[in-house]
Formats: C-alpha cells, sequence, structure tokens
C-alpha cells in the first residue's frame, strides 16, 4: 500500500477555504477547486515506494506492471490502466451546466473529429477520448446542484412566477405534450436565440428571482457569476437538489446537471468528455449537446449508501462497472475491519484518524491497495473506498 501524494487543481471556481480546512492547512487565498487521486495523466497521484527514485507518478507505476498493480481480471475488463478518478470537489462558484456521452457516443464523437482533423486542445473540441465519464458526487457538507430535467409542468410554474414577458412562449411550450418534445424544443430555443435577446431575457428574469427570492435564490446567484448566459434560464428546467453530508447523485449518460456549491468526494471514469450548456464562457455545440441529451423528467436520484450487517461497509449502489464507491465510518472501540482485496483502490480518510495497514490516514490523506493486498482497518473516523467491478 502507498500513501498519495495529490495535485490540487485550481480552477476559479473553487472554494478558496474547504479543501484547506479539511486538509488542515493555511488557505493561500487563491481557489482551491479539486485534489485529485488516481493516475489521471493529467495530474496523476505520486507515491515512493523506497527503493530509491524517489516520488513517481502513479500512472507511471501501473504501465510499468498493469497486472501486478490492478489485476489479471481488471486488466481483462478495463485495459492496463486504472478506470477511475477520486477528487475532493470544494465548489465555491457554481460550475458550467453540462452532460456527458455515452460509450458508445464518446466513441463516434471521437473518432469523428479525429477524421475531421481537429485538434485535440482545440477549444470547440467536444471528444478528447473515447471514453464515457458517468460520475458520482457524495456530499462532505450541505451540497448544492441541479440534476436532471423536472416535469415541464413544474418548469413552466418557475418560469411563469417570474413575469418576464419573453419566457411565456417559453411556459406555453412546456405545456405541450409529449413531454420530452417539450423539453427538447425549450432547450434548443433557449440555447440558440438571439444573444442580445437572451441576455435581456436572462438579466430580467434575473432581477425576479432576486425579488422573489426563496427558492428562486439559487437562479439569480447564477446570474450574478453568469450575466446574460443563457444556463441561467436552462437550469430552470433542472431538479435543484440540496445534499445533506453522506448523501450521493449518481450522473449517467446524458443527464444535464452542475455543481453549485459544497464540498464532495467525486468519482467518476476516467475521461474528459463534456458538452456543455451554459453557465460557461467555453465553447457550446448546440447540436451536439441535443444529440447527446436525455430529454427525460425524473427526480434528482438522491442516493443514499446501503450498509452491509456483515462487514459495515455502506456503499453507494450505481450502475456502472468502471468505478465503486462506498464509505466505512469507524466508531471508537469497533472491531478492525477487513477489506476485499481482488481490485485495485484507493482510500481517503475524510474525517478522524483511520489505520489502513501500516498507514495512518488523516482528512484529506489517501492511499492506493494494489489488487491482491489485504488491508486491515482501525481507528475512529471516516474513510472512503474507491475501487472497480471486475
Amino acid at each position: 500500500m502507498d500513501r498519495l501524494s495529490n495535485t490540487v487543481r485550481p480552477y476559479a471556481w473553487g472554494s478558496t477555504t474547504a479543501i484547506p480546512a479539511l486538509l488542515g492547512t493555511a488557505p493561500t487565498g487563491e481557489p482551491q477547486a479539486e485534489m485529485w487521486m488516481g493516475a489521471h495523466p493529467g495530474a496523476p497521484s505520486r507515491i515512493d515506494r523506497g527503493d530509491g527514485r524517489g516520488e513517481q507518478p502513479l500512472s507511471a507505476v501501473i504501465d510499468a506492471a498493469p497486472e501486478a498493480e490492478l489485476g489479471e481480471a481488471a486488466v481483462r475488463k478495463f485495459g492496463p490502466r486504472l478506470p477511475f478518478l477520486l477528487k475532493i470537489l470544494a465548489a465555491g462558484a457554481p460550475l458550467s451546466l453540462q452532460v456527458h456521452p455515452n460509450l458508445a457516443q464518446a466513441k463516434e464523437g471521437y473518432a469523428a473529429e479525429e477524421r475531421a482533423g481537429v485538434p485535440i486542445d482545440a477549444p470547440h473540441r467536444n471528444y478528447k477520448d473515447a471514453n464515457h465519464k458517468p460520475e458520482l458526487i457524495c456530499a462532505l457538507t450541505p451540497f448544492e446542484g441541479l440534476c436532471g430535467f423536472r416535469a415541464p409542468a413544474e418548469s413552466a410554474d418557475v418560469l411563469a412566477a417570474l413575469e418576464v414577458d419573453s419566457l411565456k412562449p417559453y411556459v406555453d411550450l412546456l405545456h405541450a405534450h409529449p413531454e420530452e418534445a417539450a423539453l427538447r424544443e425549450v432547450l434548443t430555443a433557449v440555447l440558440s436565440a438571439d444573444r442580445a435577446e437572451m441576455a435581456e431575457t436572462v438579466t430580467s428574469a434575473a432581477a425576479a428571482a432576486d425579488r422573489l427570492g426563496g427558492a428562486y435564490a439559487p437562479y439569480a446567484i447564477l446570474a450574478h457569476h453568469y450575466p446574460g448566459d443563457p444556463g441561467v434560464i436552462a437550469a430552470m428546467l433542472l431538479n435543484y437538489v440540496q445534499l445533506q453530508p453522506g448523501e450521493a447523485l449518481f450522473l449517467g449518460a446524458g443527464v444535464p446537471h452542475a455543481y453549485l456549491s459544497g464540498l464532495g468526494v467525486e468519482i467518476m471514469a476516467n475521461s474528459d468528455n463534456v458538452l456543455r450548456c451554459g453557465l460557461t464562457p467555453k465553447h457550446v455545440d448546440v447540436p451536439e449537446l441535443l444529440r447527446i441529451v436525455r430529454f427525460e423528467a425524473r427526480d434528482a436520484g438522491v442516493l443514499r449508501p446501503e450498509a452491509s450487517s456483515s462487514t459495515g461497509e455502506e456503499l453507494y449502489d450505481t450502475p456502472i462497472d468502471e468505478f465503486r464507491l462506498s464509505r466505512h465510518v469507524l466508531a471508537p472501540g469497533a472491531e478492525p475491519r477487513t477489506l476485499p482485496s481482488a481490485t485495485p483502490q484507493i482510500l481517503l480518510c475524510t474525517a478522524g484518524e483511520v489505520r489502513a495497514g501500516e498507514l495512518t490516514l488523516a482528512p484529506g490523506e489517501s492511499a492506493f491497495v494494489p489488487a491482491g493486498e489485504s488491508v486491515d482497518l482501525s481507528g475512529t473516523g471516516t474513510l472512503f473506498r474507491a475501487t472497480v467491478v471486475a
């Protein structure tokens, strides 16, 4: 088992205080948005195995001996790479409204852009790789987000209450049937509208939201961060959700979502494929976005962990195999627990002090466990376990 040294990404939307508070370090005054744990080439974790070479990227260690690090079953199923990325995410301001493609769409989109010769770093490129990007966010503090389309009639009521004349055609459309067609037509109209005219609509809607307050306050905040952005209106079509610590959201392919504020543990398949819907100065490819989005009304789908009576492990059940996230809440005086060892794991402490094998982990500290290595847990605290289904 190897203690991980991890990189913190300073994206502009990041909180300046949440990650330092978790780690027990002094804030720098700069945003600290995400701490990455894993072998993603953008910022791989580093380990030192005491062989005189010092810290090495986890990606390089896995590349040198994938079956030894990941296990034969995981390599056979996912290839010679760690198929997930674990993060601590600290949102101090709203992130972009976005969706992710499914695996077939990602492969098709990546191949098409490769054939067209679109540079991989081009700002208008949609597909950085040929993989899908399902993800899960688990709240460590109260956490706000948007997830999936709510019932069109509910969105119609939200828009109507703003009493903005330019929104009235959308209200009428949202009362049409079938609901899927109504959602598609309204989102298409919002994102395709004349930008100057839409900016005026957003300004008027934001003023009304600020005046109404209450449930409308999040939309006024969005407009403050992204003035004139059509994504503010698109956000009103989605479920607004407030997670309590320990609750989670699973974001499958085609589900529009955005994180607004809070600290959480996020896990995702290793991919950089994002189709943006708004709340961003970055490129929004409306035709491709409309091909990817799933236009179906649903609730937000808040997940709560399911505890095993035999092991005490609390699992966040998700329908994909690239990752599994669970947690162990260790009470004072509890019997040590032994973790399964068939697959590679990343262990992350978020509270207290947890003894994992020979390592003691404090909040924000993490470790990589190669496949086949047994680990006993003890101590008092909370530990998240990320692994795969192989």
